[in-house]
């Protein structure tokens, strides 16, 4: 039970570090929320698409890398090397807040905001590199049940934030607007992607890279 919980939280920390981030999806997400147009399917769109990329990353890659430790250890040293950058720019970022826009007024019919919804999610090359490549692979550092644990624990963090940050816009738009919150939140995005960078390249070690 303890292994199943801290595979999970490892992947919940990891797919918060990586969603939440200023992006056009995001602030396309709170445009929807403020104006209280199609909140649910929009929120819902964005939270099933990352569950099925992050569920094809950990049955997918995932499986392949368990199948051949020399992978595993590439993966890892690679995942965390990416974590490392990812962290770094969100330090950088921290220099230099900025706003998540969320003008327009959010018009439109269910299917036109659903494809735009899509468009952003799927058109955007990071979403296959941090869902199906990132989390996919770095599942394989679990067996069985902490590896679906571990896949469960991101899913959970990209449906709290993207309902979160969906449904409570109204209230968190003037928060989200001011650049010192963007410049708090990018400093615990970097310290939560260097720690789990920390742990996976002495767990490489550990095991005798």
């Amino acid at each position: 039970m303890n292994e199943l919980a801290g595979a999970a939280a490892e992947g919940f920390f990891l797919g918060a570090g990586l969603i939440i981030a200023i992006g056009a999806q995001n602030a396309f997400v709170l445009r929807q929320g403020l104006v209280r147009r199609h909140v649910f399917a929009v929120a819902t769109a964005c939270a099933l698409s990352d569950i099925v990329l992050i569920a094809a990353g950990v049955a997918g890659l995932g499986t392949l890398v368990r199948a051949h430790p020399a992978v595993l250890t590439a993966v890892t040293l690679a995942g965390a090397a990416f974590l490392l950058a990812y962290g770094l720019l969100a330090f950088r970022r921290a220099f230099a807040p900025g706003r998540l826009q969320a003008g327009g007024d959010g018009a439109g019919s269910l299917g036109a905001t659903l494809a735009t919804c899509l468009a952003l999610t799927f058109l955007n090359p990071h979403v296959y590199l941090d869902t199906v490549v990132l989390v996919g692979g770095l599942s394989a550092r679990h067996q069985g049940e902490a590896a679906l644990a571990f896949g469960a624990g991101a899913g959970l963090a990209s449906v709290l934030w993207f309902y979160g940050l969906a449904y409570g816009a109204r209230l968190a738009a003037p928060l989200l607007a001011r650049p010192r919150a963007w410049q708090v939140l990018d400093v615990a995005i970097g310290l939560v992607m260097w720690g789990i960078a920390a742990r996976l390249i002495l767990g490489a070690i550990a095991a005798g890279f």
